[in-house]
């Protein structure tokens, strides 16, 4: 009996392999995007923490909608950070949480994964920081940490991850930049560059982000160009072009980083702790 219930076991493998191969031959299903693998509602936790990590998916999103009175900039975090922080050169945090604690060359001090989303705040949305124990930071946290769950702690990331690359040698084409931002940008970013609100981020003036943003760096400004616009055509831009654009972008005026600015959380009871 054993033996011809295990041979009936392999016959019904056998035969639901043939029927799935079957299938796939006449109409194959489509794989989830990495933006869907990497962020499914339905696959989050139940609870308290699913609900931060929905949390800080929405802040991502609809950054000025949900932090009012954090961020000066008409943009949300995911202008920079694409489908949510789930595309691959697009400012993605896929593996982000692990590589936290780090060395930060501009603090001159090791950071956590807090003191960078700090930095967002200040520089990228020209704003000021939420205090690290509030749900709105724990949120952004358990977020990045979802998005980064399976990659080791500590590990390099993949060089494919990144959009900087070496810029071209000689100095950029600002008057190339221009024409190529009227033929592909000024669409979406308007001739003004003040962008359309909630849908595409000023580039500048003074609701983009200020001087000390990563996107006021003309090398990844001219990467995330070349690999991410225009829009409806990513990577159509050669490097050489993304580099003029960049430039022509980053010409003009923007909000100044106030360094004197002082940073101030509410305190906290022990209790809370």
């Amino acid at each position: 009996m054993k033996l011809r219930a295990a041979a009936l076991a392999l016959g019904v493998v056998a035969v639901a392999a043939l029927a799935a191969r079957a299938q796939e031959s006449v109409a194959p299903s489509p794989a989830p995007s990495a933006a869907v693998a990497a962020y499914d509602p339905a696959a989050l936790p139940s609870g308290p923490v699913g609900e931060a990590i929905r949390l800080g998916r929405e802040i991502v999103m609809n950054t000025p909608q949900t932090m009012p009175g954090y961020v000066r900039s008409n943009m949300s975090c995911s202008a920079c950070h694409i489908e949510g922080g789930t595309k691959v050169r697009g400012g993605s945090f896929l593996g982000t949480y692990a590589r936290f604690p780090q060395w930060n060359k501009r603090a001159k001090r090791v950071i956590t994964l807090q003191d960078r989303l700090a930095e967002c705040f200040l520089y990228s949305m020209n704003g000021r920081p939420p205090a690290y124990a509030s749900k709105e930071m724990i949120g952004l946290v358990a977020y990045i940490a979802w998005l980064s769950r399976g990659v080791p702690t500590l590990s390099t990331p993949s060089p494919q991850d990144r959009f900087i690359e070496p810029l071209p040698p000689a100095p950029p084409d600002v008057r190339h930049g221009a024409k190529l931002y009227a033929q592909h940008c000024a669409l979406c970013h308007q001739p003004s560059g003040a962008g359309v609100t909630g849908v595409f981020p000023p580039l500048w003036g003074p609701s983009s982000f200020n001087d000390l943003a990563g996107m006021a760096h003309l090398d990844r400004m001219t990467g995330f160009v070349h690999y991410n616009m225009p829009q409806g055509a990513p990577g159509s831009l050669t490097l050489r072009e993304a580099y003029d654009v960049a430039a022509f972008v980053l010409s003009h005026p923007r909000p100044k980083f106030d360094p004197a600015a002082l940073v101030q959380s509410s305190p906290l009871p022990a209790g809370f702790f």
